[in-house]
């Protein structure tokens, strides 16, 4: 009488085979998980950058209306971003509350330094500098990412 035996468990043909497919299946997942990151970095950049660039214009615009107080030499543009945050008295009302155009400075998602604050992760853009060099000088008229990386698009993040 023969005896059979039967066994439990999986060959070691079976447990290589398996961890085979994990490996393929992992690494076909991570340039998509990576691309989906760099996507909702991207979609913040571009939040913020319409954010900051509507209170630059609502600046402006209170500007324009004599409501914050300026010299003859003055462009209309805040002088900093972080007086966005601070806010300016407003000249129709100076004992009344101040008029502010941001709750917080949002930073740059693209930029990889943490220890910066908000405000040094933007690169600025003058109202006296060229469009084709952007610098930075008396005023904030534009606002751009200190990134040096390429977008998905193909455009530069300092071009958004």
């Amino acid at each position: 009488m023969a005896r059979t035996e039967c066994r439990r468990g999986f060959t070691l043909i079976e447990l290589l085979v398996t961890l085979a497919i994990l490996a393929l299946l992992a690494s076909l997942a991570l340039p998509v998980a990576q691309i989906a990151v760099q996507r909702a970095q991207e979609a913040e950049l571009r939040r913020n950058l319409r954010e900051i660039r509507d209170a630059i214009d609502a600046y402006k615009q209170a500007w324009d209306d004599g409501r914050i107080q300026h010299g003859a030499r003055d462009s209309g543009y805040p002088a900093t971003l972080s007086v966005l945050v601070a806010g300016v008295t407003d000249a129709l009302a100076p004992k009344g509350p101040k008029l502010y155009f941001l709750r917080r400075l949002p930073r740059d998602p693209m930029a990889d330094k943490p220890a910066l604050s908000a405000e040094q992760t933007w690169l600025t853009r003058s109202h006296a500098s060229d469009p084709d060099s952007p610098q930075p000088g008396e005023d904030v008229f534009d606002v751009f990412s200190s990134s040096s990386a390429t977008g998905l698009d193909g455009r530069p993040y300092r071009q958004w």
